[in-house]
């Protein structure tokens, strides 16, 4: 099965210079927020795979528009062709805004989630905005991962934790995969293909 990700930034190969068969032969796309409503809409309009999404710190306007023909995952489990997803978005609290949490917020995000994983036999990838603190995220505050992350990934060991909320030009040293223990980090900033 071929994953699209996606984060951050609407990517120019996909919107502004799209050409027909440039989604073909995607089974699922996942975005990890902070992406315009239009965007996503138009990327499920013209591609045959279903849509699914979580909510950035910066997605406030989807209470207004959200995005047509997409299904949002966040606080939820979903399976998709036999894969067991759970969508966490939002970012640590900063500056107050909508879908920003502080560390024991998200940490009770997880813990009501936990009946749904077990209750599923696990969970294969999560879908959030923020990444894990200290592997991928960034020193300044607002870019801090959330602690929280770590005990939901070596309790459940999800084969994919998949996150936004660091742009690549951050800096040099902003990896895009990661490992740690039985789970694969993938930042999916603007695109990412994933064969899963």
């Amino acid at each position: 099965m071929k994953l699209l990700l996606l984060a951050d930034k609407e990517s120019p190969y996909l919107w502004d210079y799209y050409q027909p068969g440039r989604l073909d032969g995607y089974d699922l796309i996942l975005s990890c927020g902070d992406l315009k409503a239009e965007y996503l809409t138009f990327l499920a309009t013209l591609g045959r795979a279903p849509l699914y999404y979580v909510r950035g710190n910066h997605d406030g306007n989807y209470d207004r528009r959200p995005p047509e023909g997409c299904d949002c995952i966040e606080y939820k489990l979903v399976i998709y062709n036999g894969l067991r997803i759970v969508g966490l978005g939002g970012s640590r609290l900063y500056s107050g805004g909508k879908d920003q949490y502080s560390e024991h917020q998200m940490k009770n995000r997880i813990w009501k989630l936990g009946w749904k994983i077990r209750r599923a036999g696990g969970v294969d990838i999560v879908v959030t905005h923020a990444p894990v603190r200290g592997l991928g995220d960034a020193d300044d505050y607002a870019h801090m991962g959330f602690e929280a992350f770590l005990p939901l990934l070596e309790r459940y060991k999800p084969r994919y934790l998949i996150h936004g909320h660091v742009h690549m030009e951050y800096g040099r040293d902003v990896a895009r995969v990661r490992r740690h223990g039985d789970t694969t980090i993938i930042n999916a900033c603007e695109r990412y293909a994933l064969e899963v």
